[in-house]
């Protein structure tokens, strides 16, 4: 129970700092940067409907919709993450306008708005809107729910175009990306590491430089291979970002013909990294 309290509080603290982000910085700048609080973005500067109002037009149907259609299976975190954040941008609509260069406003938002999406993701929420009706058309037309977001916050951005001109259009790209990007770090952390996947007939001898000298550990698979049909060994070692040249250097001085694979992880838990 404490928990779940916890993570209520955490998915109402960081709608807040969406409808921040979005109050004082996006919708007075007219960056509709995709999703529901694009369209009331535009919304608001077409008519001056409440962005808040907008909101809650859009997520209380879908939710109802949801419940009947899909049943409570998106559950309890996207009913409060939606409604918190819809309310908060309702509430928080007379904050002062932080910027009014549409550029700035675009890079500041981005960032803030990531942040506060950041935090609800993490306590495992959503802030609803387009998130549900990407559902909606992955149920109905069998198109991934990535690419159902992705064409409904291009036809979002291609209106803001369209009614404020390209310019806002490349404003709320720039903010989309920011937001991304923010909510990425939030929910990964900044430190970033780096998996190798060796493959090698000097496995033990690259196990023991790379425990010994890099004091990093090392996991063995057996492997075969498709072409020589040679038998050899695979490795997998995660270093932190800094520690790559020397893992490479590493691994060639024992085997200059060995194939090296690196790529990035994004969350890694356990001894030497991060534990939650």
């Amino acid at each position: 129970m404490g928990r779940r309290i916890g993570d209520y509080i955490g998915i109402i603290f960081g709608s807040v700092i969406v409808a921040i982000g979005l109050n004082a910085l996006l919708i007075p700048n007219k960056i509709a940067a995709g999703g529901a609080s694009g369209i009331a973005t535009i919304l608001y500067h077409i008519f001056k409907i409440s962005p808040g109002i907008v909101l809650l037009a859009i997520n209380v149907p879908l939710l109802i919709a949801s419940s009947l259609i899909f049943g409570m299976r998106f559950g309890v975190y996207t009913i409060i993450g939606s409604l918190a954040t819809s309310l908060a941008v309702e509430l928080t609509q007379g904050i002062p306008l932080l910027t009014s260069d549409p550029l700035l406003a675009a890079l500041y938002g981005g960032v803030v708005a990531g942040v506060g999406m950041g935090i609800v993701f993490r306590f495992r929420g959503s802030t609803g809107g387009t998130d549900i009706a990407a559902k909606f058309l992955s149920h109905y037309t069998g198109i991934s729910i990535g690419q159902s977001l992705l064409a409904i916050d291009a036809l979002v951005v291609i209106g803001a175009g369209i009614i404020f001109g390209a310019e806002f259009a490349l404003y709320a790209l720039i903010a989309i990306f920011v937001t991304t990007k923010l909510i990425d770090v939030v929910q990964e952390g900044f430190y970033s590491a780096k998996a190798l996947f060796i493959v090698s007939g000097k496995a033990d001898d690259i196990a023991h430089e790379l425990m010994t000298r890099l004091d990093r550990g090392v996991t063995v698979f057996p492997s075969r291979g498709g072409f020589s049909k040679q038998d050899k060994s695979t490795l997998l070692c995660v270093v932190g970002r800094t520690e790559l040249t020397r893992a490479k250097r590493l691994v060639l001085e024992v085997d200059r013909q060995a194939f090296i694979v690196v790529t990035d992880a994004h969350e890694v838990l356990g001894e030497g990294f991060r534990v939650e």
